[in-house]
């Protein structure tokens, strides 16, 4: 009998042995964390050079290799989602994608819906005018017209300076693409959006300038569901990682042709 009940036991071990490394990998690897296995799905809305656009069907931009990066960290590979901004924050929610990375500032009020990474890169807001426009500061958009990309710490800005009475109308645009082009055919008198936006955006096509830079101190950040914060961690991890090795600087220069500003 004792002979019998040892055997059983031995077996009994071997069979947990095999099986325990199934569940660790299961719950332990970052596949567990995502919607698919092995891939991680980002809600971007890319029009919005140079974090994000499309060139042909394929997404480019700082943002989109950046994301690349992170997602070979983490052993995934990235799929991008364009999305329209309006609903990027309830696509998360709904679970339409696992992550956005869309030049997002973290806010107060968009921390009550979802989480954010740690910030990836700062910005400030600022005023693009057509080249001869004779708009020189903020105080000279008194009785003028402002656009911005609906939904926007652009937008938020904008409504502050209104509410100070400094501006004649707030024209509210889906993509600030569209907006640019608004500005250029004289239906706006200004833009007021992210400064690197602003200065990529006028540098490429040349038929605007940005002629004053507004402080804000924002930061863009990667949002993340709230019963998401496994994933959130890996992704901190695998941005620092990025950091680290160099990767962040070298994307960063190849986007903004110079290197990150040093804290």
């Amino acid at each position: 009998m004792k002979s019998k009940w040892m055997k059983a036991g031995l077996g009994l071990l071997l069979m947990a042995l095999l099986v325990v490394p199934v569940i660790a990998a299961g719950c332990g690897g970052t596949s567990g964390q995502t919607l698919q296995p092995g891939k991680i799905t980002m809600g971007s809305d890319t029009s919005y050079p140079p974090f994000e656009s499309m060139e042909g069907s394929k997404p480019v931009g700082f943002d989109v290799e950046l994301a690349q990066a992170i997602a070979k960290k983490l052993g995934l590979t990235l799929d991008v989602i364009s999305t329209a901004w309006d609903g990027i924050i309830p696509g998360l929610k709904t679970k339409k994608y696992d992550i956005i990375m869309s030049a997002m500032t973290i806010t107060a009020d968009r921390k009550k819906q979802i989480n954010f990474a740690n910030p990836y890169i700062d910005s400030d807001q600022s005023i693009a005018v057509v080249t001869n426009s004779p708009i020189k500061s903020q105080a000279d958009l008194k009785g003028k017209v402002v656009g911005v990309q609906i939904d926007t710490t652009g937008q938020f800005k904008a409504e502050e300076i209104q509410k100070a009475g400094g501006l004649k109308e707030i024209q509210k645009f889906d993509t600030i693409l569209v907006a640019f082009e608004a500005l250029e055919q004289g239906k706006v008198d200004a833009i007021i959006n992210d400064y690197p936006v602003n200065m990529y955006v006028s540098g490429k096509r040349g038929k605007t300038k940005v002629v004053q830079k507004i402080k804000t101190n924002e930061q863009y950040g990667i949002g993340v569901r709230k019963d998401n914060t496994t994933l959130m961690n890996s992704i901190n991890k695998a941005l620092s990682q990025v950091r680290d090795d160099g990767t962040y600087t070298t994307i960063y220069k190849k986007w903004f042709g110079a290197a990150p500003p040093t804290e």
